[in-house]
């Protein structure tokens, strides 16, 4: 029975994120309702209650949901890296660029960003910072992952670095989600030119 209700449990939660995706993307974050989530998932308002504070929790849980993703694709790199210290990097940077905009529009990480900047001690903005640790922590396996196999040189700080890449990376993501104008292709060639001076000076 509780095999059951974990179940149901899952699904109620799925269905709140995808109705709220889809709302958020048609209406816009400050435009949707969660009266009209919930209608759309098919659930009570109050069920929504029970599993988030929030729109602004809802929102951190699609983040959740899209950075899961970008996780498991980066870790499957990490086990076999192309052994070419800047493709390997680029590769990487390009598994979050390219998933960045398949859950979330640029208006939804506008408010994602602006929640957690304006609400520092929240629930759902300790839940955003976790989120972006994570994926600085996968940035600093790969360079470590790199420097144990011979192709960044031995003296680097490897956490420095990724730390460094995944800082600057995040920035211009931000300079991206800020834009009305600036496309995908252009934040990629601009990380790319950062990428490939940094790699010039670990490169073993």
């Amino acid at each position: 029975m509780s095999g059951l209700r974990e179940r149901q449990k899952t699904d109620r939660e799925r269905r709140i994120i995808e109705a709220a995706t889809r709302l958020f993307r048609e209406t816009g974050f400050a435009g949707s309702r969660i009266e009209a989530i919930a209608a759309d998932a098919g659930i009570a308002v109050g069920t929504v209650y029970n599993y988030f504070e929030s729109k602004g929790d809802i929102l951190v849980a699609i983040v959740a949901v899209e950075v899961g993703e970008v996780l498991n694709a980066g870790n499957r790199l990490l086990e076999a890296p192309p052994a070419d210290v800047e493709t390997a990097i680029e590769a990487l940077i390009a598994i979050y660029l390219d998933h960045s905009l398949v859950y979330l529009d640029k208006d939804m990480w506008r408010n994602a960003m602006a929640l957690t900047t304006q609400f520092p001690d929240t629930r759902f903005a300790a839940k955003y910072n976790q989120l972006d640790e994570l994926l600085t922590d996968q940035v600093c396996a790969l360079i470590g992952r790199l420097q144990q196999d011979g192709r960044v040189r031995p003296g680097i700080d490897a956490r420095a670095v990724g730390e460094l890449l995944f800082y600057s990376t995040n920035m211009m993501f931000t300079m991206f989600v800020k834009s009305t104008t600036m496309d995908l292709a252009t934040l990629k060639s601009a990380i790319a030119r950062q990428i490939h001076t940094l790699t010039l000076a670990i490169r073993a």
